[in-house]
């Protein structure tokens, strides 16, 4: 049938590994005027997860804008994990997204069956998670392009950023890491039923239900981890923060499949990406170097790095393991001492 087409032979790259990387994507803002706001609580120039604009003194609106070529071949699959992944940025600054815009580019032989299960996938997790969709823009183009523009609110007092990160805290994540090489394994074809059933679970699950628990602890600092890897976007929160990370690689939870594929050099190209903007702040241990690489692995609709108060970690994490894919301990947060960011052991 037409629309049984598989989006990922369109696309050259495949989800949050068609991001720009961290350091390019620096060097080309570097230059570029701030205007001050005392409004603006959030900017691009704090390298976040999304801007933040108070409103009022209990209101603030949040907003981001995200998307990516297929990452999956089912349309209503592609477009459900695009909007799961867009929505998470708003999450990860403590907010509930209310409002989003399609954005989309399609090729002019896709199918509009295929197209409107595109557009499906991702309506129901908008409305799933308690927003609306209100419209949006659509062109044609070559490579199929899926995401959203959301907007989201926010107690100005409540926002959490990725620069909050305090000594002594505690790193919580909340869903396992290896999708970026996973993506690329489904690509390729290789991927079995029950891991690739796995991936798309995984790159689905809303980052909500995390959200939802995390803002009720003293939490410090969130991200998601997202195309910059663990690595990439631990640091942004180290930098911005002005810590070093310190995490236990035993505690993470690693995708079998991953780790097998990431042993044989089945790599994503956002992988080196990643390795070239952060691996001069990251002193790797005697860690296997298959483990450093899923560190650096550019996950899809990833998970929340929560950053929370000692006090309320044990709390956090034991409320956190029945509603997220995985509620893992990775590490501690502690004073700058100078020189790399991220100590693996």
């Amino acid at each position: 049938m037409e629309n049984e087409i598989k989006l990922t032979k369109l696309a050259k790259c495949a989800g949050c590994g068609a991001k720009v990387g961290a350091g390019v994507l620096a060097q080309l803002l570097d230059g570029i005027k701030v205007h001050h706001d005392p409004n603006l609580l959030v900017g691009f120039d704090r390298s976040d997860d999304a801007s933040v604009y108070k409103l009022s003194d209990d209101l603030a609106l949040v907003q981001t804008v995200d998307f990516f070529p297929p990452v999956a071949d089912d349309p209503y699959t592609f477009g459900a994990i695009a909007a799961t992944n867009a929505l998470s940025d708003v999450y990860a600054m403590g907010g509930e997204p209310k409002l989003a815009l399609n954005i989309m580019a399609v090729p002019s032989s896709m199918s509009k069956e295929a197209v409107h299960d595109l557009l499906r996938g991702g309506y129901d997790k908008v409305y799933e998670a308690g927003a609306l969709i209100t419209g949006g823009h659509s062109i044609l183009d070559d490579e199929p392009k899926y995401g959203l523009a959301v907007t989201g609110f926010v107690h100005p007092d409540k926002m959490l950023t990725n620069s909050g990160a305090k000594e002594g805290d505690v790193l919580l994540a909340t869903k396992p890491i290896g999708i970026g090489v996973l993506t690329a394994a489904m690509k390729g074809g290789i991927l079995d039923e029950d891991t690739l059933s796995l991936a798309l679970k995984l790159m689905t699950t809303l980052n909500k239900y995390a959200r939802d628990i995390m803002v009720k602890y003293n939490v410090h600092a969130c991200t998601d981890i997202t195309g910059f890897g663990v690595f990439g976007h631990l640091l942004e929160m180290a930098q911005g923060s002005d810590t070093e990370i310190h995490l236990d690689v035993n505690c993470f939870d690693f995708i079998p499949a991953s780790l097998e594929f990431a042993r044989m050099g089945l790599l994503p190209e956002g992988m080196y990406r990643n390795r070239t903007f952060a691996e001069s702040s990251v002193d790797p241990g005697s860690v296997e170097l298959a483990v450093q690489d899923l560190l650096y692995d550019p996950q899809t609709s990833g998970g929340l790095a929560i950053a929370v108060d000692p006090a309320d970690a044990d709390a956090l994490l034991n409320e956190l393991k029945p509603a997220v894919p995985s509620a893992q301990r990775w590490g501690t947060v502690r004073a700058y001492r100078g020189g790399k960011r991220i100590f693996l052991t």
